[in-house]
């Protein structure tokens, strides 16, 4: 039952554009491993491929699942999916006017899971009792804390094995930032995920991060093997706090 990703010398762009160069990692069963890095710099380039949105110009993706492998960067999106990876894009991309509860039945796309849907949807509010509360009201009345909710826990209708958590903070009140990151950790441990979360907000990605990489202009300048690693990194005084940590 093991999951392991592998992201071997990726290059990927946006026509004559090229945002990742070489870049190389690997993500492990049950880990949660962040993507660092100011605005800009490739993570959600990263993430794009990771789901297939983004094809590479050079490099392989390889997912090894349950003893298959599978090259990532040759697959559509919807077969990415199948293969127990969702996702929880940059911006939330609900569907507005639709429902609470249409929205989360929607995440159930992925054949396996839909078997388990009734079951997934009350652990979905189980998790977010505001969900459950509102679950007839349309998705854009809601508050972007609560639209980040819904957008993970329409990510968990899928019954993923790897979850994909692009910018979860951005456009965020700070104590809902805390909130959300919070509750990847616990949806993580709870169903025994394993989480890439690309985060510009580099303390509370530590908060959960088992470790991490450091992204500069499509580069990995940084690989920690432990979160304690990043916080006492001097690269990482430098490029968040314009200073040196102390060691």
């Amino acid at each position: 039952m093991a999951v392991k990703i592998v992201v071997s010398d990726l290059h990927a762009g946006y026509g004559p554009v090229q945002v990742l160069h070489g870049l190389s990692l690997e993500v492990r069963e049950g880990e949660t491993v962040a993507l660092l890095g100011t605005n800009g710099n490739g993570k959600s380039t990263l993430m794009k491929c990771l789901i297939g949105d983004v094809r590479p110009t050079q490099g392989q993706i390889s997912l090894e699942i349950d003893g298959e492998v599978f090259d990532l960067s040759r697959l559509t999106t919807e077969q990415i999916v199948e293969r127990g990876i969702s996702i929880v894009p940059e911006g939330r991309r609900l569907f507005p006017l639709l429902t609470i509860e249409e929205n989360l039945l929607l995440g159930a796309y992925r054949s396996a899971a839909r078997k388990r849907t009734r079951e997934n949807l009350e652990y979905c509010f189980e998790s977010f009792p505001i969900l459950k509360e509102r679950r007839r009201q349309p998705a854009g009345s809601m508050s972007g804390g609560q639209q980040q909710m819904l957008a993970l826990g329409r990510a968990l209708m899928s019954s993923p094995r790897v979850m994909l958590v692009d910018e979860p903070s951005v456009g965020l009140a700070p104590i809902m930032v805390t909130q959300a990151i919070t509750k990847i950790g616990e949806l993580k441990e709870r169903f025994g995920l394993t989480v890439i979360m690309a985060e510009q907000n580099f303390e509370e990605a530590l908060r959960i991060a088992d470790r991490g990489y450091v992204l500069v202009h499509g580069h990995i300048v940084f690989a920690a093997d432990s979160a304690a690693e990043l916080k006492n990194s001097d690269l990482i005084g430098e490029l968040y706090l314009g200073t040196h940590s102390s060691k």
